[in-house]
């Protein structure tokens, strides 16, 4: 790392991890060691009014601890992750200047990307030379295109079919690989990430979502839905198109039977933290050249044990880490 990039871009943690994991209970733990301010990197709460079924933080946390990136848009309107960096740079700036700790929180990995590794911005394709090497590709086994991809991006780390394909098509179109357009825009990133990621049981991330739905119903998910739809909010709005919204709206439009609504939401969320999991794995493994700039950037923790604890843990690694970084 050079020493302008040490001195412009801030080391800052990144508490990533599944729906359910516990994010935001490890988080509030951890501001009462440190003075941080929470910063969301959620796309479902910066919906204003969509409290419920995104699982914020209620009045009285808010209150105790500086949080920032939520309630930023109105439902209806869309926000993207360049706007969430741009934001984010701000909140980050203005956390750093109170003499607060920023500490990213959030299981949307866009977003997380965006704000540490910035946009990779696709050049330009030809159309008619994608469409014909997307048919070729088609044709091709996946053993075959992985071990193509491999060849032209020596830093490809792997990945399924669609992944390969990816990166051929960006090496042959472009006549770069994709790692290194991604090394171009990691440039633009507004800090280093120290990432913690959080991980559950599979078994044990079943049920916690399962009470999370619970509860979000029993709190009043579809009075708040019903709600907003009143407000004149279209069903098919930014913000409602979310997990456990969606859903609720297809109840409420007499396209999913009431009995049938707490099953559906479950069954939504659990595929949303498998993605969530297969996301963040992909982001870690497939970032070498952020992971290796710093010692212990990716650090695993298990997420059964008491958020406390987690958060005694964390405190003093970052608190290592961060000496080390500064010196």
């Amino acid at each position: 790392m050079t020493v302008s990039e040490r001195s412009t871009r801030p080391l800052v943690p990144v508490l990533v991890g599944p729906t359910a994991a516990g994010k935001t209970a490890v988080a509030v733990a951890l501001a009462e060691r440190l003075p941080v301010t929470i910063i969301s990197a959620d796309a479902r709460q910066v919906y204003r009014r969509l409290d419920i079924g995104t699982a914020k933080p209620d009045h009285a946390t808010r209150a105790r601890v500086p949080h920032a990136g939520l309630d930023v848009v109105v439902p209806g309107e869309r926000y993207s992750a360049g706007r969430f960096a741009r934001d984010a740079a701000g909140w980050i700036t203005e956390a750093l200047a109170a003499g607060r700790q920023p500490v990213v929180v959030g299981g949307t990995g866009f977003y997380v990307r965006a704000l540490a590794d910035g946009l990779f911005h696709e050049p330009p394709l030809d159309p008619e030379r994608r469409g014909r090497l997307q048919a070729w590709a088609a044709g091709v086994p996946g053993p075959a295109l992985v071990r193509w991809a491999s060849r032209l991006d020596p830093r490809f780390s792997g990945g399924g079919r669609q992944r390969a394909a990816r990166v051929l098509e960006v090496a042959l179109l472009t006549g770069r690989p994709l790692s290194l357009w991604q090394q171009m825009a990691r440039a633009t990133g507004v800090m280093r990430p120290w990432y913690v990621v959080l991980t559950v049981p599979r078994e044990l991330l079943r049920r916690r979502i399962a009470e999370r739905v619970d509860a979000m119903l029993a709190a009043g998910l579809v009075d708040e839905v019903r709600a907003e739809l009143a407000r004149g909010t279209a069903p098919t709005a930014a913000g409602l198109d979310g997990v456990g919204y969606r859903e609720t709206v297809a109840m409420l439009e007499a396209r999913l039977a009431p009995a049938e609504l707490r099953d559906a939401i479950v069954r939504a969320t659990r595929a949303y933290a498998k993605r969530q999991e297969t996301w963040f794995r992909h982001q870690l493994r497939d970032q070498p050249s952020t992971i290796s700039r710093q010692p212990d950037n990716a650090w695993t923790l298990d997420a059964t044990k008491p958020p406390e604890e987690l958060a005694d843990v964390i405190a003093a690694r970052w608190r290592a880490i961060k000496l080390t970084a500064d010196s």
